[in-house]
């Protein structure tokens, strides 16, 4: 009777753990879905602008589904696009990239890189991503400058360690960006400085959300912050929420709308819209677009 129990209650693990590998892998993460904040960043007395923020689609050929649900997003009608990483996941991606963006160009935007839009992902240990200290291993080489011309052509504002005014929704926008910090290709030095007294808004954009880099972006007065990178934790406990964040930044600000600490500024982490191509799965975290209200303080 106890040998039994035992294979019962093991046949029964196993049939759970793959029932929620299944959903992970063919239900979850394919449940777009779009969250929407109000962001107290704007003077008193001014009218709300609305941001569509957009993250790590790490896109191959054949999400047909992703491109589709991304295109539809124009339907929201933003004041302004940002998009914050991580576009691409194979080196045939920027088609599939363009098709999911194409509606969203009429709009103003602007966009720092992520790692995978420079190299692709490679196969990785699941569970090296709670090891403080792994080496980065660079895939094969993407076409980012591919995809840089078509959104710089576009109109887009390249924030990749630049500094510029954006005109979106009737206001002026200060916004700066930098490379991706975890690949230590940021260069805040180059564009760090007071935001403008006279911009009706500043916005800062980094794809890994670091805190030391937060931390001077909030000190220079960005009232908004915008990441991507930590897929939100990806894989999450019920009740728990992200075991890592692949970065430096807390668990509990893994993804959402946060008060960054010690400044006024916010904090909005995307939790993206795709997965690395060797872990396709989603649990507890579903892919996501996030449509930012900004409005009156």
């Amino acid at each position: 009777m106890r040998k039994r129990t035992i294979f019962r209650l093991a046949t029964a693990t196993v049939a759970t753990g793959a029932a929620a590998l299944a959903y992970a892998s063919l239900v979850e993460r394919n449940m777009f879905t779009l969250r929407r904040f109000d962001v107290p960043v704007l003077p008193a007395g001014t009218e709300p602008l609305r941001v569509l923020h957009l993250s790590d689609l790490h896109m191959t050929p054949n999400q047909v589904r992703k491109q589709h649900w991304v295109a539809s997003l124009a339907a929201l009608d933003p004041d302004l696009v940002v998009v914050t990483g991580d576009n691409m996941a194979h080196p045939e991606a920027v088609p599939g990239v363009l098709r999911a963006l194409q509606p969203l160009l009429d709009y103003p935007g602007a966009f720092v890189f992520g790692s995978n839009d420079y190299t692709g992902p490679v196969w990785k240990n699941p569970f090296s991503y709670f090891l403080p200290e792994r080496e980065y291993t660079e895939g094969v080489e993407l076409p980012s400058e591919e995809l840089r011309d078509v959104l710089v052509g576009a109109g887009w504002a390249d924030l990749n360690n630049r500094r510029t005014t954006v005109k979106a929704g009737g206001r002026t926008i200060e916004m700066a960006g930098v490379d991706d910090p975890h690949v230590e290709r940021d260069d805040y030095s180059a564009v760090a400085g007071a935001v403008s007294a006279s911009a009706d808004l500043s916005v800062a954009l980094t794809h890994s959300p670091e805190p030391a880099l937060l931390d001077e972006m909030a000190a220079d007065g960005f009232a908004l912050l915008l990441a991507g990178h930590t897929h939100g934790g990806q894989v999450c406990v019920p009740g728990v929420g992200a075991l890592v964040t692949n970065c430096g930044l807390p668990r509990s600000m893994a993804k959402g709308l946060h008060r960054w600490p010690g400044s006024d500024s916010w904090l909005h982490v995307s939790a993206g819209l795709g997965t690395h191509p060797t872990a396709p799965v989603r649990f507890a975290c579903p892919p996501e677009a996030s449509l930012l209200t900004l409005i009156p303080r």
